[in-house]
């Protein structure tokens, strides 16, 4: 029988999902708390023993202990749900969208600095208002809408008061969206639900990390032609895509390697984990 293990650093909806899915097609899915665990990278083998599995599923929060327990997984032959390359490009904007723009994906104008000089430059080039992204980061986190240059020059002040990694100015244009974005779920080649994000009152970001609403999304042509062909740019397995409604059609902006479905299962009816559970059972046999 195959053994599906789920990592994960803080136990959410999902995680209990996933298991509970595995409950229910009698495959065996383990939880895995890794944030105390250590392995013996010099020996190449998996230690401690309940992270050896068929196939791992993937759900730590904190980016870089996903990143690298990912990268050590792979070395010692065990799939992973989402591969290192498919976690080290959707877990970086910037690397986003380059990946984005190379497979022809239209995507927001994006400019990037490397100084609060050459921040302010981009802006005078792209205009306001203009959007300040983390190239790491989630749940909208450290988002910042500028709408004129002394507000941009008060985000960059504070920018260089913190970690490096924030001093790279990841500048992106606003999209006058209709109060919401797009959420689509990939699993393997099948796109199996989408849902509109609409912001809560007062708010521009439309995050459910922030109060947004999810409502079910009839998933048209032009969604699952967009996100299938993001999740082949980044050989994802599974992903979460999120999309902008333009004048000028759909931007996809960003990409999730361990996307939260908690509030997308209910609003669509799609049991999201069950086609998780199945999918990370058909990588093991392969």
């Amino acid at each position: 029988m195959v053994k599906v293990v789920v990592v994960y650093d803080r136990v959410r909806y999902e995680e209990k999902a996933l298991q509970r899915a595995g409950e229910r097609l009698g495959v065996t899915v383990s939880l895995v708390d890794v944030k105390d665990s250590f392995i013996d990278i010099t020996k190449g083998d998996v230690n401690p023993e309940v992270l050896k599995g068929d196939v791992i599923i993937q759900r730590c929060v904190g980016h870089y202990r996903s990143l690298y327990l990912t990268a050590i997984l792979e070395s010692m032959g065990i799939p992973v749900i989402n591969p290192f390359q498919t976690a080290l490009i959707c877990g970086d904007k910037l690397l986003t969208t380059i990946a984005l723009r190379r497979a022809g994906i239209p995507t927001p104008k994006t400019y990037v600095a490397f100084t609060p000089t050459g921040a302010l430059k981009a802006l005078s080039e792209l205009g306001y208002p203009a959007v300040f992204k983390p190239v790491v980061g989630s749940w909208g986190r450290l988002v910042a809408l500028v709408r004129n240059e002394e507000t941009a020059k008060i985000v960059i002040e504070h920018r260089e008061h913190l970690y490096p990694l924030y001093q790279i100015y990841y500048i992106q244009e606003y999209v006058d969206k209709p109060g919401r974005d797009i959420r689509c779920f990939v699993v393997g080649d099948e796109v199996v639900a989408a849902i509109y994000r609409y912001a809560p009152p007062g708010e521009w970001r439309s995050n459910t990390a922030l109060g947004g609403r999810a409502v079910k999304m009839d998933v048209n042509e032009e969604i699952e032609e967009l996100s299938l062909k993001a999740a082949k740019a980044v050989g994802a397995h599974v992903l979460g895509v999120d999309a902008l409604e333009s004048k000028d059609g759909l931007l996809i902006h960003e990409l999730n390697s361990v996307t939260e479905f908690r509030n997308a299962a209910p609003a669509t009816g799609v049991d999201i984990a069950g086609k998780i559970v199945e999918y990370a059972v058909k990588l093991a046999k392969r």
